[in-house]
């Protein structure tokens, strides 16, 4: 993982998408902008209730899809143990995604520059077109694609993994 690069503002490094009853929500991890660049220097900004904020909404949002409850509490743990840089953050979120889903990634940061050549911004959307799935506000909305992967995992649960390998 690219641990050299610049932080760059609005993109999914401190964000995330989620599917509510009121349609897609960005969720936002709040930073401190204290001169730091460098992503692994980037610090959480905990002086708002943000962290009891995003638990509230993705409960709202999720709470009905079939393995949320299976997967609750050792994600909120996550953010409850407030993690102090944006990186460490991230880090643990995709451990614990991946670990969920069976996928097993040697995650190991760069000693270097290595000039990352990953758009991960909101405003350019992937091409990726997922095989959909099943989600709690199809009803209202169709299926919603770009969304975090927890949309896919709390939907899915331990199926999750064939729907990015297929």
């Amino acid at each position: 993982m690219e641990a050299w690069e610049h932080y760059q503002k609005q993109t999914y490094r401190n964000r995330c998408r989620i599917l509510t009853a009121g349609g897609v929500m960005d969720l936002r991890f709040p930073v401190v902008h204290d001169g730091a660049i460098r992503i692994t220097d980037i610090r959480v900004d905990y002086s708002t209730p943000w962290v009891r904020q995003t638990e509230y909404a993705i409960e709202t949002a999720y709470y009905s899809s079939p393995f949320f409850l299976y997967y609750r509490d050792a994600m909120f743990a996550i953010l409850d143990a407030r993690p102090a840089t944006l990186w460490d953050l991230d880090l643990a979120l995709i451990r614990f995604f991946c670990d969920k889903i069976g996928i097993d990634p040697r995650l190991e940061p760069t000693g270097e520059y290595l000039g990352a050549d990953v758009d991960i911004h909101p405003k350019h959307p992937s091409a990726y077109v997922p095989r959909p799935y099943s989600q709690v506000f199809a009803d209202r909305f169709g299926f919603v694609g770009n969304l975090s992967v927890m949309d896919l995992l709390f939907n899915e649960g331990p199926d999750a993994i064939s729907y990015l390998i297929w």
